[in-house]
């Protein structure tokens, strides 16, 4: 009986309101897919629904619109902002954790800083930063950017990861004939990799879903899939079944590639934000 009991009030306090929650939470995106799957001329007359399912607006999402091309773009700046963020971020956390100079911490808690400022502060500068060089409407613009949003909360993340690695193997490599870069190259660097890899995720989703950079400084020539699907908003008319098609396709590489390795992101996303 008292078994039964605590069964019941685990139910009722626990497991219910989880499982309405996750109903809350994932409501939205199945009215998505249910939308994208519905015919055009039904969609205002019956409403979304499975019956008479069809994929004729992802055809035309990628035949028509062109999001393919889009996508692209997209790949092509998150990665470049992984490459450049890695980059800096790495070496700027080795330094950190390895070095003691003046300033140390005032420009560890900069980097912090940075995080608490809106990105609409920084459009009108960069803005006429990329005008001046000519970098308007190009990948190199918007890989910039990213990597200012990117870069500080992942230098914190990579220099919790080094802190946790012993500077005596730093000792041990350099006595052994390595050079600094060298003992950075062959042993933090492997042993720091889990944080890498974590690092890299939370960079590549950043520069992914990022929207205020790539509608300021793309133009025709770049645009990432957020501003794509914003221009199926238009002034009379909004095409729901390309926008909630184009919604699920953009949302897919991000999604799949946050499940595959959600557990080691959320760790090195948990060791980052605590100093070692």
């Amino acid at each position: 009986m008292v078994s039964h009991k605590s069964k019941l009030r685990r139910m009722l306090t626990v497991e219910l309101p989880m499982v309405i929650i996750l109903l809350f939470t994932l409501g939205p995106y199945l009215w998505m897919m249910l939308t994208s799957l519905t015919q055009e001329d039904k969609l205002f007359t019956q409403g979304p629904s499975l019956i008479g399912a069809t994929f004729e607006n992802y055809y035309r999402l990628f035949n028509t619109v062109g999001f393919l091309d889009n996508m692209i773009t997209s790949f092509i700046v998150a990665a470049g902002t992984v490459v450049v963020g890695l980059t800096l971020s790495v070496t700027a956390a080795y330094s950190f954790s390895r070095f003691n100079f003046i300033g140390k911490k005032y420009l560890l808690t900069q980097f912090l800083i940075i995080n608490m400022f809106p990105i609409v502060l920084l459009i009108l500068p960069l803005f006429v930063l990329m005008r001046v060089l000519g970098l308007l409407d190009s990948h190199l613009a918007l890989i910039i950017a990213n990597s200012t949003v990117a870069i500080p909360f992942s230098v914190w993340m990579m220099t919790s990861y080094i802190n946790g690695i012993p500077k005596s193997l730093d000792e041990a490599a350099m006595t052994d004939g390595c050079t600094r870069i060298g003992a950075l190259r062959r042993v933090v660097l492997p042993l720091c990799m889990p944080g890498i890899v974590a690092t890299g995720i939370y960079i590549f989703i950043t520069a992914w879903n990022e929207y205020l950079y790539a509608l300021s400084l793309g133009g025709s020539n770049v645009r990432p899939i957020t501003v794509a699907i914003q221009t199926l908003i238009g002034e009379y008319e909004v095409q729901w079944g390309l926008l909630t098609s184009g919604g699920i396709v953009g949302a897919l590489p991000a999604t799949i590639l946050f499940l595959i390795v959600q557990k080691r992101l959320i760790s090195g996303m948990t060791q980052g934000a605590v100093k070692g």
